[in-house]
């Protein structure tokens, strides 16, 4: 027999598990090859529990302290392995240690933007991201919902898990609120009570409590921010046509010091007719002169395909490729102003 098969056929008699790092959620205890001794010792830390499997069905469940593995205390594993009156040989079942403690600093965001109907803006898209700390309230319910049989299950599976569950209940909380897009801001701490007390149950039915859930900003696409800014600028015009002719009546000064200009031209060939028209339509609110021809957009060169492009444009007209930038961790495309990734929550331009 070589040494291999040695250590292969030899009997576990403590079992425990130390976690390496925060962002373990479940851990499966190597047993496939070995057998588990007979009153062999298990040992549960504080902020854990360990779980008996027997070919796919949970049995026993340990919480904190010591516990000797016999018929006592292995009732349900007992029963399933038929026992009956007890057992004085080594037996093979799947342990799975989980961590109670509380995941602090989980970063959350929406991947794609949620739309909603807004009271002031219409119907608006709305990215959001935040942090929430949450922990394992039921280790039988998460086996069995979310963890499995896999040998470990970290903060990052479940991400795959919490960001849809997030964003139905966002879009529901927002939705109900009836809150516009600009009162938000102001109100985030509210939008957070809510959007927790939406999340409890779903995540109550996959064995997972939220200790707290914070939403640190509700943003607009970009397309989106920049109408909005656009908007707010012509509210603080006001009358466009005052605001018309105020700006000809300022430029007048300026265009008469340039001798290719036409106000140099009116100065210095006819000064009074063609001035005096000038004057009487920025002021007086005559008929406007013709808008000057908009000059051609700028072009540059696609990311992926280099052929040439407007300037700001989203995605390429040629190959389709989006111009925006990435999140160096999971490359997917971030908002050129945002602080976090919306996907991963990368903490962006550190």
């Amino acid at each position: 027999m070589g040494l291999w098969d040695g250590i292969k056929h030899q009997f576990i008699e403590v079992i425990e598990w130390t976690e390496p790092s925060d962002d373990i959620l479940a851990f499966r205890f190597p047993v496939a090859n070995n057998e588990i001794k007979q009153n062999a010792q298990l040992t549960v830390r504080e902020s854990q529990q360990a779980l008996f499997v027997d070919e796919g069905r949970p049995a026993d469940l340990f919480s904190p302290g010591r516990h000797t593995l016999n018929t006592a205390n292995l009732p349900l594993l007992t029963k399933l392995k038929s026992w009956g009156f007890g057992f004085n040989s080594p037996f093979k079942s799947e342990v799975y240690f989980f961590s109670l403690r509380q995941k602090l600093g989980q970063k959350w965001g929406t991947r794609q933007p949620i739309t909603i109907r807004d009271p002031e803006l219409g119907s608006v898209q709305l990215r959001m991201f935040g942090v929430c700390s949450y922990h394992i309230s039921d280790a039988r319910l998460f086996y069995r919902e979310i963890s499995g049989t896999r040998e470990q299950f970290t903060t990052a599976d479940l991400v795959e898990h919490l960001i849809p569950t997030i964003v139905s209940a966002a879009t529901t909380t927002f939705a109900q609120a009836k809150l516009p897009f600009l009162d938000m801001a102001a109100n985030q701490q509210e939008l957070s009570h809510a959007l927790r007390v939406s999340l409890e149950q779903p995540l109550a039915k996959l064995g997972i409590a939220l200790d707290s859930f914070v939403v640190e900003a509700v943003s607009l696409p970009e397309a989106l921010e920049q109408a909005l800014q656009t908007r707010q600028a012509m509210s603080i015009v006001g009358n466009m046509q005052t605001y018309a002719q105020y700006q000809t009546a300022k430029s007048i000064p300026d265009a008469a010091k340039n001798p290719s200009g036409m106000a140099g031209i009116g100065a210095g060939v006819a000064v009074g007719a063609g001035m005096g028209q000038i004057m009487s339509q920025a002021l007086g609110g005559g008929a406007a002169a013709p808008a000057p021809a908009a000059p051609a957009p700028a072009l540059v060169g696609c990311i992926a395909c280099h052929k040439g492009i407007e300037a700001g444009s989203a995605f390429c007209r040629y190959c389709g490729a989006s111009q925006k930038p990435t999140c160096p961790a999971c490359q997917k495309p971030v908002a050129a102003d945002s602080a976090f990734c919306a996907s991963c929550g990368h903490k962006l331009g550190a």
